[in-house]
């Protein structure tokens, strides 16, 4: 056979693919006026080289026929304009990174058509989320965020304590004290494995000095995969997990309650950290920050027992035998995550009680826990105050030296 004869097999066989177009017969065009550069088409010639134009496979006369077409055909122009944004689709110049939402969006579908196999423990919950959320705030830093200063506060020798760092050297730091949970699980710890248990702020203090030269963008990594470790752990760990017990120096909590304490750390430090970048930053969840409001007041009545042994709280007024409810503080927390919580006062043995009732205490659930995070002089958080001042006091100093570094 000829070249010619074989030439639509021939391209088949090389791959080519030929877009066909409508042939134009001489009935189908009439001839053009003097001067006029459009030639003058039927409406169903027209109309079959829609799809070529929308291509950009038309000649230039045919291209400008169709054109002039469009303007005065709505149908036509529905049409063509239809396949011209479907031919977009196929060559797109956008970017081809996944949509960042897109991984949160397809499991929240999912999960709410089949809830997950191995779901996360609920008291695990709001350290997943608030690292989910701090790690969302810092995955487009730029070097200038992640050196920006940083002012820590805390409440220490009943005074305000403030600590200079970097965005850089917050990550550091709760690296550092998450490997506490880390070791109680058996995993890595960050600061490998020493002779004695070091208490958070001795962590932190031996993590900063071992970031030389400053810490960089480089600690969010690790202190990611540390994050998703442990939630990842204590999912496929089972019933029993959350009462193992977390050191913390002079003190220990169940493993339960060492996260939820993790997940406002994570929040607090991740609200400093936004205040550094001038960028908003939202309170938890109602029921995460209930849980937290929780582990606060129920660590009062032993912090209020180590206070008094000190010298920095009033002595005991009546004490009760071990389980009996004794003369108690209503804290009463407003607003998000807010309640009703009696804080007993004479002995973390005894049970705080309404019908024991001293003294009440009303706050905003956030501004009790900024109290808490020592970012609030115990004399400026309560909103409302009545009944013994004495306990009242007692009550919001110990709320403030739940904080450290």
């Amino acid at each position: 056979m000829s070249d010619t004869a074989g030439g639509g097999r021939d391209d088949e066989d090389r791959g080519t693919r030929r877009i066909p177009r409508p042939r134009v017969t001489a009935e189908d065009r009439a001839a053009p006026s003097e001067g006029e550069a459009v030639p003058v088409l039927t409406h169903q010639v027209l109309t079959s080289l829609l799809g070529a134009w929308a291509l950009s496979a038309c000649s230039a006369e045919e291209a400008a026929a169709v054109e002039e077409h469009l303007t005065g055909c709505a149908r036509c122009a529905e049409e063509a304009y239809r396949l011209r944004d479907a031919v977009g689709l196929l060559h797109t110049d956008g970017s081809l990174d996944l949509d960042p939402t897109l991984r949160a969006r397809v499991l929240e579908s999912c999960l709410g058509r089949r809830p997950a196999r191995i779901p996360v423990p609920s008291w695990a919950a709001p350290y997943d989320t608030e690292t989910a959320r701090l790690d969302a705030l810092l995955r487009d830093f730029g070097d200038a965020e992640w050196h920006a200063p940083v002012r820590l506060r805390w409440f220490e020798d009943e005074r305000q304590a403030r600590r200079k760092t970097t965005v850089a050297g917050v990550i550091g730091h709760l690296t550092a004290v998450d490997g506490l949970v880390s070791a109680a699980l058996g995993l890595d710890d960050p600061l490998g494995s020493g002779e004695k248990p070091l208490s958070p702020s001795e962590r932190t203090e031996t993590y900063w000095a071992a970031a030389y030269p400053p810490p960089t963008r480089a600690v969010r990594e690790p202190w990611r995969d540390q994050g998703h470790t442990l939630v990842r752990t204590v999912s496929f760990a089972g019933r029993g997990v959350g009462e193992l017990s977390v050191p913390y120096g002079g003190f220990a909590l169940p493993l339960q309650d060492a996260l939820l304490e993790r997940a406002f750390e994570c929040w607090v430090h991740g609200g400093d950290i936004a205040t550094a970048v001038d960028y908003p930053y939202k309170p938890p969840a109602g029921p995460h920050l209930h849980l937290m409001i929780d582990l606060a007041a129920r660590l009062l009545p032993a912090t209020l027992a180590g206070r008094r042994r000190a010298g920095l709280a009033a002595p005991a007024r009546r004490l009760v035998t071990a389980g009996s409810p004794g003369r108690s503080l209503h804290l009463e927390v407003e607003g998000r995550g807010g309640g009703d919580w009696y804080i007993a006062l004479d002995s973390p043995a005894a049970v705080g009680s309404p019908d024991h009732v001293v003294a009440q205490v009303a706050l905003d659930g956030v501004e009790f826990c900024r109290l808490v995070a020592g970012h609030v002089p115990p004399v400026e958080a309560a909103a409302g105050q009545e009944g013994d001042r004495e306990a009242i006091g007692d009550v919001l100093s110990a709320a403030a030296s739940l904080s450290r570094l």
